[in-house]
């Protein structure tokens, strides 16, 4: 019964700030304020509702280096191979704990795709694949394009296009 009591008394205490609040003084958005507008400006990365999005690259942007492909193979084995693998073939070790198959990356389909799809489904997410775009930054997505792309190509490659001692130390594996 105490509570029931002590919210009647607060009654007419929250009346009387709720009638200060309507009055209080406020700035228009785009005023004059003491240091300039009174609107406060968007925090960096902010995207405008009317931008187009859709002019981004279908190509990995810039030049593919090796610090490039050791950060896509860092973030790769971090976010991706616990679904689609360290050699990217789907049999990662969630897959193995039930969860639905992935395609492998040496299927023609993906073979085939502009790096720009891989960028995409790294950022939105695409079937059951959870969506990455606010958990790996821009560059670090374009890195995993250029590491899978380098992935797809180790495990595609001619053993005719391999020098002389690549060949014998792949003949000599085990």
């Amino acid at each position: 019964m105490k509570p029931a009591l002590a919210l009647i008394a607060m009654l007419p205490v929250l009346a009387a700030c709720e009638q200060r609040m309507a009055h209080a003084p406020r700035d228009n958005t785009y005023s004059e304020g003491p240091g300039g507008s009174a609107a406060q400006p968007p925090p960096s990365g902010t995207i405008a509702r009317e931008d187009d999005l859709t002019s981004r690259s279908d190509t990995i942007p810039g030049p593919v280096s090796a610090a490039m492909l050791e950060r896509g193979r860092e973030r790769y084995n971090i976010f991706c191979s616990p679904c689609h693998s360290v050699a990217g073939d789907g049999d990662g070790i969630v897959v193995r704990r039930g969860f639905p198959r992935p395609p492998s990356f040496g299927e023609p389909t993906l073979l085939s795709a502009p790096d720009g799809h891989f960028y995409d489904v790294i950022t939105n997410g695409y079937g059951v694949m959870f969506r990455y775009g606010d958990r790996i930054p821009p560059a670090d997505r374009w890195a995993i394009v250029g590491y899978l792309r380098a992935l797809q190509l180790s495990q595609h490659a001619a053993i005719a296009s391999l020098s002389p001692e690549l060949r014998q130390r792949l003949e000599a594996a085990p």
